[in-house]
C-alpha cells in the first residue's frame, strides 16, 4: 500500500456535502483506505475568480491502485458527483487532485506528480500542512510549513470547520 495525499475541493452546490460524499466514495473504494484529513477551509477562487468561493482540504490515503488507476478512480468520483470540465480552474461540485504518491516523482501526458502547481497554493499548502507539516516533499529540502512561511498571500484561506470525519463515518481511523 502507498500513501497518497489528495486535496479536494467544491464551490457549488452544497459544498460541504460533495466533500463529505467524495471521502465516503474513496473510503468505499476497495483499493483506498482513508487514514488522515485536514480541517475544511473557505478559499477565495484562484486563476478564474468570477466564481463562490472553495471549501478546500486534503486527505491521505493508502492505496494499492497505481498513479494512473487512481486518477482514473478520483475522476469517477468526480464524475459520480456531479463534475464537469466547462472551464478552466472553473466551478465544480467536486475536485479532488493526487497532491502526492510517496516519495514519487512523475510526470505524463496526464498526470504530474508532485502536483505542479501545490507550491504557490495557499489553499493546498494550509491543510497539507496540517496533516504532513515536516514532510519532505519529493525533489525538494522542502516541507509543507517551510513552504506556508513562504507563501506571499494566505488571506484567501479562512479556516471553515474542523470535522471529526471518524464520526461521520465510523470506518475512517485519524
Amino acid at each position: 500500500m502507498e500513501i497518497s495525499i489528495l486535496g479536494l475541493g467544491s464551490n457549488l452546490g452544497d459544498r460541504l456535502h460533495y466533500l463529505t460524499e467524495g471521502i465516503r466514495l474513496l473510503q468505499e473504494h476497495q483499493q483506498i483506505q482513508v487514514s488522515d484529513w485536514s480541517s475544511v477551509y473557505e478559499t477565495d477562487p484562484v486563476g478564474y475568480t468570477d466564481q463562490p468561493p472553495f471549501l478546500n482540504m486534503v486527505v491521505r490515503i493508502r492505496t494499492s491502485l497505481p498513479p494512473i488507476q487512481l486518477l482514473a478512480a478520483i475522476q469517477d468520483i468526480e464524475r459520480q458527483l456531479g463534475r464537469t470540465r466547462e472551464v478552466r480552474w472553473g466551478p465544480r461540485t467536486l475536485d479532488i487532485d493526487i497532491l502526492l504518491y510517496g516519495t514519487m516523482i512523475y510526470q505524463d501526458g496526464e498526470l504530474t506528480i508532485p502536483h505542479p502547481r501545490m507550491k504557490e497554493r495557499a489553499f493546498v499548502i494550509v491543510p497539507l500542512s496540517e496533516i504532513a507539516g515536516h514532510q519532505v516533499l519529493p525533489g525538494t529540502i522542502e516541507t509543507p510549513l517551510i513552504l506556508l512561511n513562504k507563501l506571499k498571500n494566505k488571506d484567501g484561506v479562512r479556516l471553515w470547520k474542523r470535522i471529526e470525519w471518524g464520526t461521520v463515518f465510523g470506518h475512517i481511523e485519524n
